[in-house]
């Protein structure tokens, strides 16, 4: 993960706290990239993640994943009797 701290300086022990806390508020993503931004006595914290790669999207409930495993047996079973349409 590339860190960047933007307007000031910090020391590690502060810096360690921030990505902990984004790794925290963003868990099962992976963090490419976190800024810290100094403005006075406030700090911004800019995540860019990781790009996810995957082989078909399913709308579920206006939900988007990536495999039929992460819905429950009702949601697959409606799925496998949809009617499937070529792109």
């Amino acid at each position: 993960m590339k860190i960047n701290v933007i307007g000031g300086e910090m020391d590690r022990q502060e810096i360690d706290e921030y990505i902990k806390y984004a790794g925290q508020k963003y868990v099962g993503r992976q963090i490419s990239e976190l800024d810290i931004v100094i403005d006075g006595e406030y700090v911004d914290l800019r995540v860019r993640f990781k790009d996810t790669d995957f082989q078909r999207a399913y709308r579920s409930a206006d939900y988007l994943v990536n495999s039929m495993e992460k819905l429950n047996d009702a949601k697959q079973k409606e799925f496998s009797e949809k009617q499937r349409h070529k792109v």
